[in-house]
């Protein structure tokens, strides 16, 4: 847990105070105080987020983009290294990079807007929409099953790792199926689908790996800066069977997922009872690298407190975190453009984990601060 020294306390306080002492009505002081309250907390969290994630950047000599917004206010960012090596092209506002398998809740919101049009229920089995599971093998597979990675499939022709609802395996082949199910019942292409959501939205420098035509896309890269080899054929590459768009094939920049967050869980996307099913833990996830976890669909979830959502991305080259906190409508995006596989993705992921690890703590803090401040300020 974030430990604050007792004269930053004091500090905040004696600020609180003050400010609340000017209002002259009762009602003045309410309005004031909780200005006052929420303004100190997000000063103090805008110092203690510098602190703590430049260390980590530092310390891992982090090469991407990493920024942290409270609903929409910026409250930490930074653009470190370089998109191109070869060219040192540094990274701006509007650089794309791959987002791996945070691409599976934008999978995720277009099978449920499906449902929500009635095109499809999450309880239909799939071969109702894909031919290749009207087998013995997956015959009972059904739509939500996909979505939180309980069907027990692993590579699309393959036998099942356990009976069907039984058990959670992640599945990449479960999320391409998804996407299929969505060309089906819409009609049209998994891009021309994302498109449209990203059109709906506002998220103007995104798109998937097929149909990219912008200049400012973040490379891939494995090794070191000083020691690098370039991952070819991106981002072309993520459309093929290897990866699959709708598991993990969408780019994107911190700015638009931010976007997103704040659309998807504000309820501007999805309705209030569909929001729930999407975030509703429905499986159990043991995560090689963030540890235990619930998951709903196509998102991860805290099991402890603070409560967040978020998952994590890898393609070659490219590991991301989204995180949201609902509580005080944090997003916290990491996008990176190089890896060195040869020490493992616990080694890959380590200021992804740290960064988490300090935001889950700041979070659990402002929340008890502000707590904590509005119970002494009411006893006056």
């Amino acid at each position: 847990m974030l430990k604050i020294p007792g004269q930053i306390l004091t500090l905040l306080f004696i600020i609180l105070f003050l400010s609340a002492c000017k209002s002259t009505s009762e009602s003045e002081k309410i309005i004031d105080r909780n200005a006052v309250i929420d303004s100190t907390i997000t000063a103090f969290e805008k110092k203690l987020l510098e602190q703590q994630i430049d260390s980590v950047v530092k310390k891992y000599s982090f090469n991407g983009s990493i920024a942290v917004f409270k609903d929409s206010l910026l409250l930490y960012k930074k653009e470190n290294g370089f998109s191109d090596f070869k060219a040192k092209t540094k990274m701006d506002d509007a650089t794309s990079f791959a987002i791996g398998s945070v691409s599976k809740q934008f999978t995720a919101v277009l099978v449920l807007l499906q449902m929500e049009e009635g095109k499809l229920s999450t309880e239909d089995k799939v071969s109702k929409y894909i031919k290749e599971f009207q087998t013995k093998e997956y015959e009972n597979i059904t739509i939500h099953q996909l979505l939180n990675h309980t069907s027990g499939l692993n590579t699309l022709g393959g036998k099942l790792m356990f009976k069907s609802g039984s058990d959670f395996f992640y599945s990449n082949d479960g999320f391409n199926i998804l996407g299929k199910v969505v060309e089906k019942t819409s009609g049209k292409s998994f891009d021309d689908n994302v498109l449209e959501l990203f059109r709906k939205v506002g998220m103007n420098n995104s798109s998937t790996g097929n149909i990219f035509e912008g200049s400012d896309f973040a490379g891939a890269y494995l090794g070191a800066q000083n020691s690098f080899e370039k991952i070819q054929n991106m981002p072309k590459r993520l459309g093929e069977k290897e990866i699959g768009i709708p598991a993990g094939g969408i780019l994107s920049t911190v700015h638009d997922l931010h976007t997103w967050n704040n659309a998807l869980y504000s309820g501007k996307i999805l309705k209030p009872e569909t929001l729930k099913k999407f975030m509703a833990q429905s499986a159990e996830r043991h995560h090689p690298v963030f540890g235990k976890m619930g998951y709903g669909y196509g998102i991860m979830m805290n099991m402890t407190k603070p409560a967040a959502y978020f998952h994590s991305g890898y393609v070659k080259g490219s590991p991301s975190l989204n995180i949201y906190y609902p509580e005080t409508k944090t997003s916290v995006i990491i996008l990176s453009n190089i890896a060195d596989e040869g020490k493992g993705k616990n080694f890959i992921f380590k200021p992804h984990v740290e960064v988490k690890k300090i935001t889950d703590a700041i979070e659990n803090t402002v929340v008890d601060l502000r707590e904590e401040m509005i119970k002494t300020v009411n006893k006056e």
